[in-house]
């Protein structure tokens, strides 16, 4: 069989139809990403929290008659650090927190905006925003629901590898009971030191700084519950 002819012209390319779909059209079976706030969790909620502490910040510092500079001398915290954090335009870490709420005396909760309840109170474990140290290596959530005692706090911390969570005084009378629940977790109190395994728990005055350390390779997991003398 003979080759076909050649006409002597290049072939001329097909036009391309137009596509009805996006180039970069995401996978439907795919979620959208969500917006995420460094130190306050992974998720929408973390947005919604971070509204929070600043009205909460910002009601709690006019209440008291405050500057910034004023609260910056109470907590330790940079006037400009806090200026950022009642405007919402930063992200505040779990230590940076602690240390707002111990200059304005007032229980961590009250920071964060949790409001009175009536009757039995319900709390999802969807709706308890985790907040992160700034290496993301410390995971704190606030367990009690709103309303609950204002005098008594329930955390569950969660310590990565190596993890370690320095925190300063939580005021006068304030106490703290660590249950452990998996892992190993040291809690150092001033100068002493206290080595946890799963089933301990170690109870002591939280006036003082004090520090957990996960030493073990694999994450630790413990209940800690802060009272307070007053609100």
């Amino acid at each position: 069989m003979s080759a076909p002819r050649s006409s002597g012209k290049a072939a001329r390319p097909r036009p391309r139809l137009a596509s009805t779909v996006p180039a970069r059209q995401k996978d439907a079976s795919k979620p959208a990403a969500r917006p995420t706030v460094d130190g306050l969790g992974d998720d929408v909620g973390a947005a919604e929290l971070a509204r929070r502490v600043g009205e909460s910040l910002r009601r709690l510092r006019k209440e008291r008659d405050w500057s910034f500079d004023d609260l910056a001398l109470a907590s330790g915290v940079s006037r400009a650090a806090l200026s950022q954090i009642e405007m919402c335009r930063t992200n505040p870490s779990l230590a940076v927190l602690w240390k707002v709420a111990v200059g304005l005396k007032v229980p961590f909760q009250t920071l964060l905006g949790s409001a009175d309840a009536e009757g039995a109170r319900l709390l999802r474990a969807r709706d308890a925003t985790p907040l992160r140290s700034v290496d993301a290596r410390v995971e704190s959530r606030l367990l009690s629901p709103p309303g609950a005692v204002s005098r008594i706090e329930v955390y569950e911390l969660r310590f990565q590898a190596k993890g370690r969570l320095q925190s300063e005084s939580h005021g006068p009378g304030a106490n703290e009971t660590v249950i452990l629940l998996v892992g190993a977790l040291r809690i150092r109190i001033r100068d002493e030191s206290y080595d946890l395994t799963p089933g301990d728990t170690l109870y002591f005055e939280a006036n003082v700084p004090h520090a957990y350390e996960n030493r073990s390779s694999s994450e630790s997991r413990c209940i800690d519950i802060i009272g307070y003398s007053s609100v």
